[in-house]
């Protein structure tokens, strides 16, 4: 065997380790609050299999699910693909060590199902092997129904990485092995009790850049190991993405804990000291990150070949997130500190927070209530539109200051509508609901389309240069120029999926299904942005598509689609069956029962306040319409005084011979 055939086979034994770990810390803590468990609960012991073997399988599915998200993210960013777009040695490699952990994630998973149910009956694990009542029970239990839907959503990871060999397609694959571990962030303590929305919001963002950062150093790690071409590259664009990561795990890690327990109780419970454990291993993870970022990633920048220290430091870090994953896992296994509102309001228990009373203009604009995923998207989005804009002042190039106003003018009512009082009385009355739908898919997407930001960042982007490996410049290129993007800017497609969202939630039953759970809230939310993004970057957008349609087919997709909105508002005010009538009620809000009346009420406002943005459109149409003609005219101008109007000239001679000939007749 080769040296190099050596370095490949020591790739997945250092892997398990770090899964071994984890594994083994989860169930030592496990073990350790198993009696505080059972108490809290008051469910009899389901035995060893399951008090070990739940938090031990979960721990090293959880390290299997990074290490996906981290190969493909690896295969797609990290190192560049070949000149045809076909993943080159490197990419591949870590391309099957995704698919092959995807697949170890799908049956951890699946495992898992039985080991939750029988955790939550306090039955043992042999009562619960029966598929076929295993499957119905399944149903019942939130979170063995989280465990079922992940191993599904691993297994299409898994099957759909194994037919890739295009460098286009891996950035899905980034994406399906993220949505992964989002029944994660909806369950367990961060799901219930008060500000639960808080909880999960920050849970989420703590799963997502952890399992970016962690799967990163495993797939940087095993390259490193392998001695696989771009190391210096890879190393510096992943030291990248882990200073990012480490900011936003440190802060969404500080709120859930806060969310949870008082600063008091840190030391006082067991909770509290296995929280003081994550902190100490956050902190860990970062100085060893700032180390790696001063030695070996600037050593390989000069010398490729300097890789051992790298290897080292990387190995350690692995390891201090095995251990930080086997304690988060022990965490979730472990009963809370008391509940900071012992006697929360069924609004609290329902939606994480209690009102004040109804409505007003006041609590509108003043009661405000931040939304950790919108709102901090609002504010990260004007950051970093502003540094390009100061970056390209910086090299002497003007931005029109009307698109910056727009960008930040959207950025704004984003964050208003989440987190003001609008976004706070949202979750709660149809006709908030309603109002924050018009804003996010009418009037937020029309002021970010007029933003132009993928040509900012086309602009502001560095160009890779020829023989360099392609750049977030480039990326951004191959997806405007992709078939998707191609697909999904099809006028009737985009009409369709900005159109068919109205209808097809409120009419199709999928608002009911979904107005009591908060992941349903966050993804509605997500569609009514981007479905709103699609058609106005069609419509009005500065910066160019795929498929440049002239002015008379942009303003026919506008007149299409106005009837269709008025109609839709008109059809909910006439409405006689309330929308999620049984959820509204549980909230048992005194000040909030005339619940058809508010559902009248966001019908009027769909039919009135849809209109708006619309109009302002046809407006924008015409000025881009009536620019678009004055350009045209000086560009005839110009090339008349080039060649004496020839053009001219030419038309007055044909004139002139038509006019003989009709004398000569």
């Amino acid at each position: 065997m080769t040296a190099s055939a050596d370095r490949r086979a020591a790739v997945w034994p250092v892997l398990w380790m770090v899964a071994l770990l984890a594994g083994i810390t989860a169930a030592g803590i496990g073990a350790l609050s198993l009696a505080d468990a059972l108490t809290a609960t008051g469910l009899p012991d389901p035995g060893q299999v399951t008090t070990l073997g739940l938090p031990f399988v979960r721990a090293g599915g959880e390290i299997a699910a990074v290490l996906a998200v981290g190969s493909f993210m690896f295969a797609t960013f990290f190192v560049p693909p070949q000149d045809s777009g076909v993943l080159d040695v490197a990419g591949y490699r870590a391309l099957k060590m995704g698919v092959a952990a995807s697949g170890t994630w799908a049956v951890c998973a699946a495992l898992l199902v039985p080991l939750t149910v029988s955790d939550v009956s306090g039955q043992p694990l042999r009562d619960h092997l029966n598929p076929v009542q295993l499957w119905s029970v399944t149903g019942l239990v939130d979170t063995a129904d989280a465990w079922r839907w992940t191993a599904f959503l691993a297994l299409v990871v898994a099957a759909a990485g194994r037919a890739v060999l295009r460098w286009s397609w891996t950035p899905f694959l980034v994406a399906g092995s993220l949505i992964t571990l989002i029944p994660l962030a909806l369950t367990g303590h961060s799901s219930a009790g008060g500000a639960h929305d808080l909880a999960t919001n920050s849970l989420l963002i703590h799963l997502l850049t952890g399992a970016l950062w962690a799967g990163g150093l495993l797939a940087l790690l095993a390259h490193a190991i392998r001695g696989g071409g771009h190391a210096g590259l890879a190393a510096r664009r992943f030291s990248a993405v882990a200073f990012w990561c480490f900011i936003a795990m440190a802060l969404s890690g500080v709120i859930n804990a806060l969310v949870r327990l008082r600063v008091s109780d840190l030391f006082a419970s067991e909770y509290g000291w296995l929280v003081v454990a994550k902190i100490v291993a956050l902190c860990s993870l970062g100085v060893i990150g700032w180390r790696q970022r001063r030695g070996p990633v600037a050593a390989l920048q000069a010398d490729p070949q300097a890789r051992d220290v790298l290897i080292r430091l990387a190995f350690v870090e692995a390891l201090v997130f095995g251990l930080t994953f086997g304690i988060a896992v022990g965490l979730g296994r472990t009963p809370p500190a008391a509940p900071l509102d012992a006697n929360p309001s069924p609004a609290e228990v329902a939606i994480g927070y209690d009102f004040a009373g109804p409505p007003t203009v006041a609590r509108i604009l003043l009661d405000w209530r931040f939304d950790l995923v919108f709102g901090t998207a609002a504010l990260v989005l004007a950051a970093v539109y502003v540094a390009a804009v100061i970056r390209l002042r910086r090299r002497g190039d003007a931005w029109p200051a009307g698109r910056t106003l727009a960008w930040l003018l959207g950025c704004a009512v984003l964050l208003f509508t989440t987190s003001s009082g609008l976004g706070r009385y949202m979750p709660a009355m149809f006709s908030m609901h309603m109002a924050a739908h018009m804003l996010l898919s009418m009037l937020v997407p029309v002021l970010l389309v007029l933003g132009a930001p993928a040509t900012l960042a086309l602009r502001a982007l560095p160009t890779a240069g020829k023989g360099k490996p392609p750049g977030p410049r480039e990326w951004l290129l191959d997806v405007l120029h992709s078939r998707w993007s191609r697909f999904f800017t099809h006028p009737v497609v985009a009409t369709i999926v900005f159109v068919a969202g109205f209808y097809g939630l409120y009419f199709g039953g999928i608002f009911d299904a979904a107005v009591s759970n908060h992941g349903a809230h966050l993804l509605m939310n997500l569609h009514f942005l981007m479905s709103g993004y699609l058609f106005y970057w069609v419509v009005i957008g500065v910066d160019p598509t795929p498929r440049p349609l002239p002015p008379v087919a942009k303003i026919a997709m506008v007149f299409a689609s106005l009837p269709l909105h008025a109609f839709f508002g008109v059809v909910m005010m006439g409405q006689q069956r309330v929308l999620g009538e049984s959820f509204y009620r549980s909230l048992r809000l005194g000040w909030h029962t005339n619940l058809l009346d508010d559902q009248h009420l966001g019908g009027g406002i769909a039919w009135a306040a849809g209109e708006i943005p619309l109009v302002l459109v046809m407006i924008a149409l015409l000025i881009q319409w009536s620019r678009s003609d004055r350009r045209t005219a000086k560009r005839l101008d110009r090339a008349a005084d080039r060649d004496d109007d020839a053009d001219l000239a030419a038309y007055n001679r044909m004139l002139a011979e038509m006019a003989r000939r009709e004398n000569n007749r």
